[in-house]
């Protein structure tokens, strides 16, 4: 059964850091694009990066340029988004999918993703 569960999540104060990780079972990171979003409440679902398990290309969201990291490890059929310089408006429920490359790249339009994880909470506030 294919699965991804999200971890990492909590609170920190603005100009923190934190690390979520997106473990995935019943599959592996070949040939797939793996990418977290979020949703803020009374927002819409966002994109914030992706990265091409084939090509290890990434994406990222203008908002996170320069403050996330995405990447993955193979072995431990993990991904993960590494957040820094936290700010408030980052506060959302992130959620890791899973899709599929586009001609080896991967793409921040959720329509390409069809495996969700449940999500983890990041609350950034002082």
């Amino acid at each position: 059964q294919l699965q991804l569960v999200e971890s990492g999540g909590g609170l920190v104060q603005p100009g923190g850091s934190l690390r979520l990780a997106c473990v995935v079972s019943g599959f592996t990171l070949d040939f797939r694009a793996i990418g977290w979003f979020r949703q803020a409440p009374g927002k819409g679902r966002e994109a914030v990066s992706c990265i091409s398990s084939s090509t290890g290309s990434t994406n990222y969201a203008d908002s996170v340029k320069g403050r996330f990291t995405i990447s993955r490890d193979y072995a431990k059929n993990t991904v993960y988004l590494q957040m820094g310089s936290l700010k408030p408006e980052d506060t959302a429920v992130y959620y890791c999918a899973a899709g599929w490359l586009q001609f080896g790249l991967c793409t921040l339009s959720s329509g390409s993703y069809d495996y969700w994880g449940q999500g983890t909470q990041v609350t950034v506030s002082s």
